[in-house]
């Protein structure tokens, strides 16, 4: 059985490389730790607000490639969702994408305002922080999207 936490890189790492990911990581995570308190007090956790961006991404997705793209089992995924049917933000529907053995979900029009709400929640604490950077730090930051979203995506070309 695979460890879960392996102190060495699966693939060749440079030093290079090491040292900025060991700069990165505790930031990203501290970025990802404050976006996803913004959801407190809402409707939502942080985690049901990814499932939702998701889905509205992606509408008629099922519980296995839910659950692929966040790293979790089927059965915990097909939990989340049941929360979010209960509560009306999302809708399981037969045989959408063509296959009628599959279930496909898509979010309610509930499910895109408090979605909507959380994002633009988010959207407008990063801004308030972005104005207390410089305008080359600025740039810094915006030539770092394209790296960071390939980052994200699991496709960065060598």
């Amino acid at each position: 059985m695979p460890a879960l936490l392996s102190p060495q890189p699966a693939t060749s790492t440079t030093a290079e490389e090491m040292a900025l990911a060991n700069q990165l990581r505790p930031l990203l995570l501290h970025l990802a730790r404050h976006l996803r308190r913004l959801v407190e007090g809402t409707a939502l956790t942080g985690g049901q607000v990814e499932i939702l961006s998701l889905i509205s991404r992606k509408p008629g997705v099922g519980i296995n490639e839910l659950a692929s793209r966040e790293g979790i089992s089927a059965p915990s995924m097909s939990n989340a969702v049941d929360k979010l049917e209960t509560a009306g933000l999302v809708a399981r529907a037969r045989g959408i994408a063509g296959d009628r053995r599959r279930v496909d979900i898509a979010v309610t029009p509930e499910g895109t305002r408090l979605l909507r709400a959380a994002r633009n929640s988010r959207t407008a604490w990063l801004a308030e922080q972005l104005q207390r950077l410089t305008p080359g730090q600025l740039a810094a930051l915006e030539a770092a999207v394209d790296p960071l979203t390939a980052l994200t995506e699991g496709s960065v070309p060598r």
